[in-house]
């Protein structure tokens, strides 16, 4: 694949997880590495990560975009799912898949596989670009706000539809999603990234609330954190104006990391 293709035409590459298949697409080129990280029920064809994707292949820089399993076009079940299953997917992908030190770009719950991901491998991980991030979300964000109705259907049937507002399907929660998620919350602990970390919210997000984000600012042991807060932006950051804001970053981190000799 050259550096001027257009990813989205070439059919997807698949690599052989810890839980079936892993849909990916690839392109190389000069480091540091990024990878995308998608969100709870995300996959890797939307327009943040195709458009990041574009722009690393014009400007030469190493790209990696997947699917977890039981998302998108990767083999497995979504409702089988959980963080400690989409956290092996991705470590996965980054010792099989690439080399040298990556940028993690994380898109809500790919915020959290980020974070966890530089607690696992904190030398390959040279900085962060987190969108809403959602780290612990099953709990602050999911647990915390169902009534006794919704929490009881959980524990006794361990699954639970809610509608949601980004797909005519509803939302699938599982019980064993909740309970793995306990054993994965992050922002009571000190993330190893001591490289840039910058964080894109929207002030009108209605899933992450942006005081929700700014927890991850003291999460991160880096001293070069900034946050940009986007007032009418909601939880997708998808606008045109959104997607420059994402490629100007990605290009300022990337200098930022190169320039410091990593």
């Amino acid at each position: 694949m050259n550096a001027m293709t257009d990813s989205s035409t070439e059919k997807p590459e698949f690599h052989n997880g810890p839980h079936g298949k892993i849909a990916y697409r690839k392109s190389e080129g000069d480091g540091p590495g990024m990878i995308w990280l998608g969100g709870f029920r995300s996959d890797m064809e939307g327009s943040k990560a195709e458009t990041l994707h574009q722009h690393a292949m014009e400007t030469g820089q190493a790209f990696l975009r997947f699917d977890y399993s039981g998302h998108g076009m990767s083999e497995g079940k979504f409702e089988e799912g959980t963080i400690s299953t989409w956290l092996a997917d991705t470590l996965a992908v980054l010792d099989d898949l690439t080399d040298g030190p990556q940028i993690l770009v994380g898109s809500s719950m790919g915020g959290w596989i980020a974070l966890l991901t530089a607690l696992a491998r904190p030398v390959r991980i040279a900085g962060m670009i987190l969108i809403a991030p959602a780290p612990d979300f099953t709990e602050t964000l999911m647990w915390a706000g169902f009534d006794q109705a919704a929490r009881h259907t959980l524990i006794t049937e361990g699954i639970l539809k809610t509608p949601s507002d980004y797909s005519d399907e509803p939302d699938i929660i599982t019980h064993a999603l909740i309970e793995d998620g306990r054993n994965n919350l992050v922002l009571d602990k000190k993330i190893p990234v001591t490289g840039p970390v910058r964080i894109l919210q929207g002030v009108q997000d209605p899933d992450v609330p942006f005081q929700h984000a700014i927890r991850v600012i003291d999460a991160v042991e880096s001293e070069d954190v900034h946050m940009l807060l986007v007032k009418a932006g909601d939880h997708r950051l998808s606008t045109d104006d959104d997607l420059a804001r994402l490629t100007n970053v990605a290009s300022e981190v990337t200098k930022t990391i190169r320039s410091s000799g990593l």
